[in-house]
């Protein structure tokens, strides 16, 4: 449904988990018409609790007095012993939690939630390079395939 592409950009991924999400009825329909935006976006664990702080979810047009703030904070929901492993890792030096895409699963909405170190420029250069190359490469290969 919706990817964080700058996410890919910015952070190595280290590790994957699938979290369900707290929200609202109108919040659900606003996410069914694609209306997010997770760019931002980043978890935090409080009190043995996982929070996704700074997802955009735009007000769903006919949901008047029930439309919730587009950017509150929103609990997932994981089992305590995977918030237990997330928060031991995160206390490790560089590592933060990034919501790597939303999306639905058997009618439920799912966050995928990426264990992620940071990049510095020069890995940043590195990736645009190897991704270039590996373009340039399938292009030739189509082309010889003709």
């Amino acid at each position: 449904m919706a990817h964080n592409r700058k996410a890919f950009h910015d952070y190595f991924v280290e590790d994957r988990y699938e979290a369900g999400i707290e929200l609202f009825g109108t919040e659900v329909k606003s996410i069914r018409a694609g209306t997010l935006n997770v760019k931002e976006a980043y978890c935090g664990i409080k009190d043995g609790e996982i929070f996704l702080h700074q997802m955009h979810i735009s007000p769903y047009e006919q949901g008047n007095i029930f439309n919730k703030d587009p950017i509150r904070v929103r609990r997932l929901l994981m089992h305590k012993q995977e918030i237990r492993k997330l928060f031991a890792m995160v206390k490790q030096d560089g590592y933060t939690l990034i919501p790597l895409s939303i999306y639905f699963k058997h009618g439920k909405v799912k966050v995928e939630v990426g264990v992620c170190k940071g990049k510095k420029n020069y890995d940043k250069r590195e990736s645009s390079a190897q991704r270039d190359a590996k373009r340039e490469m399938d292009r030739h290969m189509k082309e010889r395939n003709r």
